[in-house]
Order: structure tokens, then C-alpha cells, then sequence
């Protein structure tokens, strides 16, 4: 079963699974509610559903609709809401790959007796010993969406599926048009499911949940009061633009205090420093339970390179990770995900930074091999 969303990644997806003689089935998935869509999104993805369905008949394939609607409103977009209004900043993608695509549709395929799911995530799988499946980075580093994929179960990787983990776009893009596919030169779709043209995502969330504005001040590094903003879930951590007020040099924000309301903002850049982190709802790919501590890279936003680190378990199901080096603006409510060169580990949601240096034992368990 290929998750077919419209876009070019995904059909070539399902294109190169039948060049390897693959049996494929195509599936959309319908996301937005039609009388809640966004303005600037494509009503309840009716036009990926066209797309998808145009590319499907191109490649002879079966296509079906799967209506995930009420769990995508429930799981990924009320999740999204409740951390924006708790002035944390969540990753959208990570919840809908967890609870949608290799949740429901998953569960689907099942049903279907498809024996593998496949998708267009730039990623690779591989294997251990024993057999165990874990996810890889795609080869190439700027499309990697292995980032995205930290928090799947690990006991479904087997029947996972990444066509694409060893193209970059250049490439899917050529086999699109050999191939003579309608959408080989359609624009990239990242992130269509949570984009909106004007107005902030969060602030879409707000109306859509029908949830009050709550105005609060907006403080300096010294706590006297600048203005006033109208609501903590428009703000998120290292924030430069959009602040409201002017403090005659760049400032950022360094700090949200959700009791209270409040947005802090610096105009020292290192004060937005963190030396560690602690998260929590740790899934570990390809480490055992009880680990210890832990020699790797962690990544916090899928746009950073990820950073030497020390993670250790701090208590069930929490770790802290202790950076070798500071690193600017970690944001509760984002992801911290670990990796040993192009391997990922595992990962976790970022409950607070540490903005003290970190005393560590020197000793540290190495990756596995």
C-alpha cells in the first residue's frame, strides 16, 4: 500500500514499487474537515485526492480514499492547539506520522492484507542482526525527513517502506517526467496540511477550536512591562519577528511563562543559549530500555545539524541531554532526536532547556554498531 497524497514524492514512490514488481495500492488520505479548511488550503484535500487519483490511473493502479478526518482533528490539530495554548511550539508532522500514516492508514493496509506500507519520506531502513528494523537518514541530507519519523512504533518498521531514502529531488523529479506523471513539476508540498497564507498557524488553530484570545504583557530582561500581545500561542522560543514592540536592536524571544501569560524578550542573543535539555516520551529505536548513558547527536529542529551530546536516562521515560556545545533556542514542545552518524536512535519532546553548563561523568556508553 503506497500513501499517495498527490504530490511527485509519493507517485514516484508507488512508480518505483511497480518497476520492482511490487503489487501496489494507492491510498489518500482525507485530512481536513471541508468546513473548517484554511483559507489558502485546497478545501479537505480535494485536489490531492484528484492528483493522487490522476497519478494512480497513470500507473494502472488501484486507488483508494481513506476518510482520517476526526483523528486528524482529534490527535494532530486539538494536540497541536493545547500545546500552543500551554506556549509550547509542537511539531504537527511527527504527531501525523505517528497517529495518521502509520496509524490509522496502517491499520488500514491491514485490513486491505497489503504486507508493506510505503511512502514518500526521504529515509532509509536497515537492520540488525537480529532483524530488527530501524530508520536511517535519507542520503540525501537536505531532504533527510528521518527527523519526523523518530516517534513510530518501532515494532512496525518491518512492514515500512521508503522508496525514495537513496534519491535526491533532482532525481525523483527526472523519474517523474520519464515516467510522464501530471505532477513532475508540481511545487513542493511540505507542510501544505499546516500552512495558511496570512495568518499564523497557530492563530488558525485558535478560531478553528473556537478558543478565547488571551492578551499578556510583553516584558524585557528585567521584567518592565513593553506592551501587550494578544495570545502566548502566537510566540514561540528564539522568535525575532512579529514581537509587537521595538526595543531599538534585534531582540528575541527568550522565554514564555503560560501562568501567568507573559512573553520574555532579549536582545542578547546568547542568552537564548541552552547547554542541555530534558525530554520526555522517549521511543528508542535501537536501544536497549535501560541504557544508562549515552555518546550520540541530537537534533532539535529538523532544520539544525544535529550536535555532539551526552543523553542520559533520568528517570523512566525522561532523559537529559547535555550538549558539548551551547545551542540556540531549544523550544519545549519540539523534538529532540538522537542519532549515531546516519542511524537514528531514538528521540523524544522537549520538556525544558538547561541553560546552565552541565557537570556529566566523562564515561559514556558508545552507539551501537
Amino acid at each position: 500500500m503506497a500513501a499517495m497524497s498527490g504530490g511527485v514524492d509519493s507517485s514516484v514512490a508507488a512508480a518505483l514499487l511497480l518497476e520492482e514488481g511490487y503489487e501496489v495500492i494507492g491510498v489518500t488520505l482525507l485530512l481536513h474537515p471541508c468546513d473548517h479548511s484554511p483559507q489558502g488550503q485546497s478545501g479537505c484535500g480535494a485536489d490531492g485526492v484528484s492528483q493522487a487519483r490522476a497519478a494512480a490511473h497513470h500507473l494502472g493502479i488501484a486507488h483508494h480514499v481513506l476518510d482520517c478526518r476526526q483523528i486528524f482533528e482529534q490527535k494532530v490539530l486539538l494536540g497541536s492547539w493545547r500545546e500552543y495554548r500551554g506556549g509550547r511550539t509542537p511539531n504537527p508532522c511527527v504527531i501525523c506520522n505517528r497517529e495518521v500514516k502509520f496509524g490509522a492508514l496502517f491499520d488500514y493496509a491491514g485490513r486491505l492484507g497489503a504486507q508493506k506500507i510505503a511512502t514518500g519520506h526521504y529515509a532509509r531502513l536497515g537492520e540488525t542482526k537480529n532483524g530488527r528494523a530501524f530508520i536511517l537518514r535519507g542520503k540525501d541530507l537536505r531532504k533527510d525527513q528521518s527527523y519526523f519519523l523518530f516517534a513510530l512504533d518501532p515494532q512496525r518498521l518491518s512492514k515500512a517502506c521508503f522508496p525514495l531514502g537513496s534519491y535526491c529531488k533532482s532525481a525523483v523529479r527526472e523519474l517523474a517526467r520519464r515516467l510522464a506523471l501530471s505532477n513532475a513539476d508540481r511545487p513542493e508540498s511540505q507542510d501544505a496540511c499546516f500552512s495558511s497564507k496570512g495568518t499564523a498557524y497557530a492563530e488558525i488553530l485558535r478560531r478553528r477550536f473556537n478558543e478565547p484570545a488571551t492578551p499578556g504583557p510583553v516584558l524585557d530582561e528585567t521584567g518592565r512591562q513593553l506592551g501587550v500581545h494578544e495570545g502566548i500561542h502566537l510566540f514561540t522560543i528564539g522568535q525575532r519577528r512579529g514581537l509587537g514592540v521595538t526595543l531599538g536592536a534585534p531582540a528575541w524571544v527568550e522565554s514564555i511563562d503560560p501562568a501567568h501569560f507573559a512573553v520574555s524578550l532579549t536582545t542578547s542573543k546568547e542568552r537564548l543559549a541552552a547547554w542541555g535539555l530534558i525530554a520526555t516520551d522517549i521511543r528508542l529505536h535501537a536501544l536497549p530500555p535501560q541504557f544508562g548513558r549515552l555518546r550520540c547527536q541530537v537534533q532539535v529542529r529538523y532544520n539544525q545539524p544535529p550536535v555532539p551530546a551526552i543523553v542520559e536516562q533520568h528517570m523512566p521515560g525522561t532523559v537529559r541531554v547535555c550538549f558539548a556545545q551551547p545551542v540556540n533556542a531549544v523550544c519545549p514542545g519540539q523534538a529532540a532526536v538522537f542519532y549515531s552518524g546516519a542511524r537514528l536512535l531514538g528521540g523524544g519532546w522537549i520538556e525544558r532547556a538547561l541553560r546552565e553548563p552541565i557537570k556529566t561523568a566523562a564515561a559514556a556508553e558508545e552507539t551501537p554498531q
